[in-house]
């Protein structure tokens, strides 16, 4: 009895030591070591990839699209775009908080319809009409098929901060008119904030609409 009791104390005791090491180690050193090291290694990116604007004011991550907006009406139930600023793809894949309501939640996710689906082919239909009509101006109109592809679909995530370099050009003359600037001077700010494959092969060259519009809020200040 006597040994058989000793024998479980020991294997208690052994167990417990074992939680407690691991504890420490997984729980309190690993997690503290590996955030040094992204700290002194990346520490933008382990900080979330900020965006800060002129004055140092954090306004965004490079890694999560944005809408540009104008605030909404009485009687709308979606804003319009703000035409002046560069316009994201589409989020039609996001959704609304609907269980807990305490706080204001914006969902991820994609639309999950089929090519043939009618409610996709009317979102793209009705997205592609309002690009040709949103970007065409006095001296410059779109034909439907100058519209991209990332124009009028969603990502996977309904959060792309990236659309094409087609796309940003697509929008140059309307937002130059907009602003009260030259046109050569916005396609020289697409050029600058387009970035090309990574590793020059891997992916697709792509302007990050965040950090576009920064550089365009800062050059109509400059201007003014």
């Amino acid at each position: 009895m006597n040994t058989s009791v000793g024998s479980t104390s020991r294997l208690l005791w052994a167990g417990l030591r074992a939680l407690l090491v691991l504890t420490v180690v997984c729980g309190v050193l690993y997690p503290l070591a590996v955030t040094g090291i992204a700290q002194l290694a990346f520490p933008g990116k382990a900080n979330g990839s900020e965006v800060k604007d002129a004055s140092g004011r954090v306004v965004g991550s490079e890694l999560i699209g944005q809408t540009y907006n104008l605030p909404l009406k009485d009687g709308e139930e979606t804003a319009s775009p703000d035409l002046k600023w560069f316009q994201p793809r589409p989020s039609n894949g996001l959704g609304s908080n609907s269980v807990n309501t305490q706080y204001k939640l914006i969902l991820s996710g994609a639309t999950n319809r089929s090519g043939d689906n009618a409610d996709l082919i009317k979102w793209v239909t009705d997205a592609k009409a309002a690009v040709v009509k949103d970007n065409s101006t006095a001296g410059y109109q779109v034909k439907p098929s100058d519209v991209p592809a990332d124009a009028v679909t969603s990502s996977g995530s309904g959060l792309d901060p990236h659309i094409s370099p087609e796309y940003a050009k697509l929008q140059v003359h309307r937002v130059a008119e907009l602003n009260k600037l030259d046109v050569a001077t916005v396609e020289r700010l697409v050029a600058d904030h387009t970035d090309g494959r990574i590793l020059g092969f891997v992916g697709e060259p792509r302007v990050n609409v965040l950090q576009l519009n920064i550089a365009l809020k800062a050059l109509v200040a400059d201007k003014g």
